[in-house]
């Protein structure tokens, strides 16, 4: 499942820093639309229709991408998709930069969201691929990249947007990405410089679909969709739920959603290596369960009493995103089955989570309080703890096969 170690740079570090500049650019664009669509509006009408649009087009984006990126790979290979997505990507947040209108809007962030799908999915088996035997340390290193690169652009976008526009603070993260481009048109001109020492199967078209009968496979969709459901509906109605159920003013609830997104950076940094290096996958399943069942329970019973504990807790369970991006790399034995897997549980997971914001949304809506939402919230947690028995054994997707099917 993974070779003898040698050193991070010999040979790879095109890759490093090619992977490392992807993930970046991955986040940055999705992030830095939110914080100045106010400064948008000022200058052409954007309906509430139209912003919920691009806040729900997201998911949906990945989803659909995730399911033909595998098809991309076959086609053109990992190193020119990634090269394509970066390309794609400037393209995308050039234009959105230079919108004219609600709809060049709206398009030019779906081309964005698209690139972004595709490279959701391409980071897993780049990875496998360049550092298979630093599996852990790099999904460490670009899940945490993943998490900062959330965080800045809420930082630095409304300063940018007062000092020179929102078009230039849109439009800026374009150069991350074109800096991204250079590492794969390297690689893709030098193949022999950073491939990893293993021989690299021919992809397999029938791997995408083996996926649907893999019980390994859904444990994977289960954990990925729990951690995208908490932290997709929390971004979505955190806020308003703190206010209302624990009585705390605006800001109060705007600092506490920053806490529950800051908790993801320790765990980015910590996950993958403690699943790597001491097998910790059941364990870390465990504490993700049991922080968000107690998070939701405190939040249900004593929201007043200690709110930013149950935040932190709440914020804890999502854990299980750079938990399922590890096990990516760890369950699958060559890059190409792991280009499959990634598209079969992001693309499913993606699907699943783009129904939580609106339906939660909705039942807040009918019931006129916060009670079933946590519940059904609660649910969806539990669900992670069967999904944890099966991606807690050490074994590979080809290896649940063998042993169902025959040979792979």
């Amino acid at each position: 499942m993974s070779s003898t170690p040698r050193p991070l740079w010999q040979g790879r570090a095109l890759a490093l820093v090619g992977i490392v500049l992807f993930a970046f650019s991955l986040r940055t664009a999705v992030a830095s639309l939110s914080p100045v669509v106010g400064y948008v509006d000022a200058d052409f009408a954007l309906p509430a229709a139209v912003v919920g649009l691009i806040g729900t087009a997201p998911p949906v984006c990945y989803a659909l991408f995730g399911i033909l990126t595998p098809r991309f790979e076959r086609r053109f290979g990992l190193e020119r998709l990634a090269l394509a997505a970066m390309v794609v990507a400037v393209i995308g947040l050039g234009w959105r930069g230079l919108a004219t209108g609600a709809p060049t809007l709206v398009l030019s962030t779906a081309l964005i969201f698209a690139a972004v799908g595709v490279g959701n999915i391409l980071l897993p088996p780049l990875v496998k691929k360049y550092f298979p035997d630093r599996i852990g340390l790099m999904t460490t290193i670009y899940s945490t990249t993943l998490a900062f690169s959330t965080l800045i652009p809420p930082l630095v976008a409304v300063p940018v947007a007062d000092a020179a526009g929102w078009r230039l603070s849109l439009g800026m993260w374009a150069v991350f990405a074109a800096a991204a481009i250079v590492p794969w048109l390297l690689l893709i001109a030098r193949p022999r410089v950073a491939a990893s020492d293993e021989a690299i199967a021919a992809p397999a078209p029938q791997a995408f679909r083996r996926m649907w009968r893999l019980p390994l496979a859904w444990a994977l969709v289960v954990a990925f969709s729990v951690s995208g459901v908490l932290a997709y509906t929390a971004f979505a109605w955190l806020p308003l739920l703190l206010e209302d159920v624990a009585g705390v003013s605006p800001a109060t609830a705007g600092a506490l959603l920053s806490l529950f997104a800051a908790v993801g950076l320790p765990a980015s940094l910590l996950v993958p290596l403690l699943v790597v290096r001491f097998h910790a996958t059941r364990a870390l399943f465990g504490v993700a369960v049991v922080a968000g069942l107690i998070g939701i329970a405190g939040l249900l019973f004593a929201p007043q009493t200690a709110t930013w504990l149950w935040v932190v807790l709440l914020g804890t369970a999502p854990l299980l995103f750079p938990l399922t991006l590890v096990l990516l790399g760890l369950r699958t034995r060559t890059p190409e089955t792991a280009v499959a897997l990634s598209a079969f549980v992001q693309s499913l997971g993606y699907a699943v989570v783009a129904l939580f914001p609106l339906g939660i949304g909705l039942i807040h809506g009918w019931t006129d309080s916060w009670t079933v939402p946590l519940v059904i919230l609660a649910v969806v947690v539990i669900a992670a703890a069967p999904a944890g028995v099966v991606a807690a054994r050490r074994h590979t997707v080809e290896d649940d096969w063998e042993q169902r099917h025959g040979a792979w």
